[in-house]
């Protein structure tokens, strides 16, 4: 009896506990057996109401396309500006290089006015040189005289000017043409020179020993050089008569 009393006791504590347990699954039950027996197009109005913020989302997205619109404005305009840095950049090298170009082309042109300067001062100092070198031939060569009488007559009266010696070509050749008729080998055996032993020789019949007191330096100490002659003659006459051209006969 006594252990059947216990049985029972124990059984009415269980029984409280699992009644309370038994409740809660109750409950859950209700609501697993709500949910499940929700109609579709529940379903349908949970997806529209969560599409809202979707909505709103998108309306986020359009805020952040202007962003981004700005962002990209911003960075055009920061290329624009670059480029134009970049443009004023090429143009200040371009500026730079013609002015270099153009001091270049200055000191070329300067350099070369320079370099002509010099090449004409070269040539003027060169023809000068040469000009003073055919100066100097000329001076230093004796002129030449044809080997005959009108040779003869010229070459004595240059001689004559360098000594002062008056006379003319025209009175030197009339007095040859009367003494000699132009032999400057001519000699006179019969006058009264030649009975005193000293016969006149050469183109105007001068006497030796007036050859030798009238010679004139320079010519040939020989009295039937033609030259010689002439010049000994003339340089006599001057000083007797003043000139050649004032004797018209023997003198």
């Amino acid at each position: 009896m006594s252990k059947h009393i216990l049985t029972r006791g124990h059984s009415r504590a269980l029984t409280r506990h699992h009644r309370i347990a038994a409740a809660g699954v109750a409950a859950l039950g209700a609501a697993a057996i709500g949910f499940s027996a929700i109609p579709s197009n529940a379903s349908t109005t949970t997806t529209t109401e969560a599409a809202a913020p979707t909505a709103k989302v998108a309306y986020s997205t359009e805020q952040i396309k202007d962003v981004r619109g700005t962002v990209t404005d911003q960075l055009a305009g920061a290329n624009v500006k670059a480029e134009q840095i970049a443009a004023k950049k090429q143009a200040a090298a371009e500026a730079t290089a013609k002015k270099q170009a153009a001091v270049k082309a200055a000191a070329a042109k300067k350099k070369a006015a320079a370099k002509a300067k010099a090449e004409k001062s070269r040539q003027a100092k060169e023809s000068a040189s040469r000009a003073a070198q055919r100066a100097e031939v000329k001076k230093a060569a004796p002129k030449s005289y044809p080997n005959t009488l009108d040779g003869w007559i010229r070459e004595s009266l240059s001689i004559m000017k360098k000594h002062g010696i008056p006379g003319s070509y025209e009175g030197i050749h009339r007095n040859v043409m009367r003494e000699s008729s132009g032999n400057p080998r001519a000699i006179n055996l019969w006058d009264i020179n030649a009975q005193n032993g000293i016969p006149s020789k050469g183109l105007l019949q001068v006497i030796p020993p007036t050859f030798e007191a009238y010679h004139v330096p320079g010519t040939p100490k020989n009295i039937y050089d033609p030259v010689s002659n002439i010049t000994a003659a003339c340089n006599y006459a001057a000083d007797k008569y003043g000139t050649m051209d004032n004797v018209d006969s023997a003198y």
